[in-house]
């Protein structure tokens, strides 16, 4: 068995050690989510807490690790009697972001189901993380469907299998643990509520620090065992401690006015739901038995919500996670009772520093930070845009990026026809969840049986088998699993134009309000997003596709405008980007949006016919594709429906966008494509 890393040599990182020591006291915290930039060594301390765990002791050949003392009536395995018993390690489990639902959840042989009547359950890694820690890195990525099953077996503590009228319930208690990097995308605000407690890592700048760091890593990758050896003692002392914990908290008593506090501070921070007062209330407890004490005092509560707050304040992708210390100290001090406790808890742990106060507020902000606005290219020397007939002031020369209008909701786009992408909720897909539309022979482990498909193909045979009683004699050939239709998620690749063109001030404000709008509707609808701009001369990649509609509106309100439209260079760059895309993740379709009014005064001899041909490029793809017509005033020139008429696509306007002001646009990005297609 390969040595872990100690938890007691973590250096620094005082919040993320104390939110994993009060989940091992209280499991009834709910969790711990940990956010982060990459190489923070989120992993490594999460998979060091398992070292510190107690021994679980377990029914003898139970494959549910039930409980001597107190076995499930319900175990899948049971019932269990008065067999032998035996004492184990708690588990880490990992849950790989790529797993399917048989997997997390275990998998019920249908087939002996129907034709031996028999219950046949495989156990999943929910049932392999009961009394131990389920481990999930990366856990923005995973799939909704299964976040929704993993945050409900850890609030209900058990899990249930149902399959065609045949269920398993099974116990699964466990310390949820869940890391991610943002610059990856977001879980949404539903998701994020259900974990109990959130903390912000990030590298430290302090060069000493940074210094013991590489230190200790270096002397541990040189061997293991010496290392481990040297902390022994603290990890020892650690163990104890968490162990004295435990057994001191039902000790703990929260006092009226603590639970005022608790009420107060919830109400003040406007948090929905009752989840976050219970969360605190049990966070407090944990704090106070893992100090020591039987009472809960204000300092508590404020550790507390530090720890279970920030992450309930974001109701979407824009908003920075965070609290106002200044506001939680004035509601703590006007509702502190005259019960308060006088002394002065030292929550500080053995090992360097100690896991035990924390108190700094996560880092405000969410994502990558914003670029300086120096790292934003400028127009070259030699680069000034020519004057264009119309010779629009806008367009002398670059303006600063402005603000982004008022967001609004936005009609929804999607992409023609039938596609296999991953689960999301903008395009039609064959997809593990939805309604069922049809039946086929399984080409592997059968996971969503058809049952009357399968009675119809096993009903001719029946005579011929010998069939004697009231059940069907079903054979494998019969089975026939279902095949179901819902929503993926796509890459919606904007493109932008940052020209002179666009550079009216309140008409570039609305543009990238519009553009603000389409983001949030991606993030709702699980999208992957990149962002492509042109202006002066060439075309850039602002934002690779990621998940994170965070950074793409963290580059859209950085944008500055000016300079010549090179039209044909934002779709040639979009082309290239797509083409890549096909590459890595061939089953995600994408969609094009260019925002723009159609003008092109940059890039050839005839801009025009450069831009046109360019557009072809996309058509010839199947490449679904929307103009959004930013073109305004009295007299238009309809370039952007000629854009999109050499796109094989549909074009709308800004105020058309809304989803309040068309009926239909869904009908008519697909109609129009389809017909131009079969044209």
């Amino acid at each position: 068995m390969s040595t872990r890393y100690p938890f007691t040599a973590v250096v620094g990182m005082d919040d993320l050690r104390l939110a994993l020591l009060l989940n091992a006291v209280s499991p009834a915290v709910g969790g711990v989510l940990v956010r982060g930039e990459k190489g923070t060594a989120k992993s490594t301390a999460v998979r060091a807490l398992a070292e510190l765990l107690p021994e679980v002791a377990v029914v003898a050949g139970c494959r549910f690790s039930c409980d001597p003392a107190s076995p499930d009536p319900g175990c899948p395995d049971g019932p269990h009697g008065e067999g032998a018993r035996e004492a184990r390690p708690a588990r880490m489990v990992e849950l790989p972001v790529g797993a399917s639902e048989d997997r997390l959840v275990g998998a019920l042989d249908i087939e002996r189901a129907l034709a031996e009547g028999v219950k046949a359950f495989e156990p999943g890694l929910l049932a392999d993380a009961h009394r131990g820690i389920l481990y999930v890195d990366e856990v923005n990525l995973l799939h909704d469907h299964l976040v929704d099953l993993l945050l409900d077996a850890a609030a209900m503590g058990s899990s249930y299998v149902e399959r065609e009228g045949v269920s398993v319930r099974h116990a699964a208690r466990f310390l949820l643990v869940g890391t991610m990097n943002p610059e990856e995308g977001e879980l949404r605000p539903q998701l994020l509520d259900r974990f109990g407690l959130t903390v912000e890592v990030a590298a430290s700048r302090e060069p000493e620090q940074r210094v013991e760091v590489v230190r200790r890593r270096l002397a541990f990758d040189d061997d293991p065992a010496a290392f481990a050896a040297r902390w022994a003692e603290e990890e020892a002392a650690l163990r104890e401690r968490i162990a004295a914990a435990r057994t001191l908290l039902p000790e703990v008593t929260l006092g009226d006015a603590v639970l005022l506090q608790i009420a107060a501070t919830c109400a003040a921070f406007e948090v929905d739901g009752m989840r976050a007062d219970i969360v605190m209330a049990r966070t407090a407890t944990a704090l106070a038995a893992w100090a020591g004490r039987t009472e809960v005092t204000s300092e508590d509560v404020r550790q507390a919500a530090l720890l279970a707050l920030p992450h309930r304040r974001r109701r979407n992708p824009f908003d920075a996670p965070g609290l106002d210390q200044d506001k939680l100290d004035e509601t703590l001090e006007q509702f502190t009772g005259d019960d308060e406790p006088d002394d002065d808890p030292d929550p500080q742990g053995p090992g360097d520093g100690g896991p035990g106060g924390g108190g700094g507020i996560p880092p405000q902000g969410d994502g990558p930070a914003p670029e300086d606005a120096s790292d934003v290219p400028g127009n070259a020397p030699g680069n000034t845009p020519a004057p264009t007939p119309r010779n629009d002031a806008a367009e002398a020369g670059e303006r600063a990026a402005v603000k982004a209008a008022e967001p609004f909701r936005t009609k929804m786009l999607s992409v023609p026809g039938l596609g296999e992408g991953a689960a999301g909720r903008r395009s039609r897909a064959r997809t593990e969840h939805g309604r069922t539309t049809g039946a086929i022979r399984p080409r592997g482990a059968l996971t969503k049986l058809h049952l009357a498909a399968t009675v119809q193909a096993a009903a001719p045979h029946q005579r011929a088998r010998g069939r004697s009683g009231p059940g069907l004699v079903v054979r494998r050939d019969d089975l026939r699993q279902a095949t179901r239709e819902g929503r993926e998620g796509n890459l919606v690749l904007f493109v932008v134009d940052a020209s002179g063109s666009m550079a009216a001030r309140q008409r570039m404000s609305a543009v990238k309000g519009a553009v603000l709008s389409l983001l949030l509707d991606a993030y709702q609808r699980r999208d992957k997003v990149g962002l492509v701009t042109f202006r002066g001369r060439t075309a850039e990649v602002a934002l690779p596709p990621t998940s994170s509609v965070d950074a793409a509106a963290a580059r859209l309100e950085q944008l500055p405008t000016g300079g010549r439209t090179p039209l044909s260079a934002g779709l040639l760059k979009a082309h290239d980007v797509l083409r890549v895309e096909r590459l890595r993740d061939p089953s995600r379709r994408p969609l094009l949006v260019v925002v723009t009014d159609g003008r092109a005064t940059g890039g050839g001899a005839d801009p025009v016919a450069l831009a046109a041909r360019a557009a072809r490029l996309h058509a010839a793809d199947g490449t679904a594709a929307v103009v959004v017509d930013c073109e305004t005033g009295p007299v238009r020139l309809g370039l952007a429906g000629n854009l999109a008429r050499e796109l094989d696509g549909t074009a709308v306007t800004l105020d058309e966008l809304r989803a309040d002001s068309i009926a239909g646009l869904v009908r008519d990005v697909q109609g129009n494509h389809s017909a131009r297609r079969a044209a």
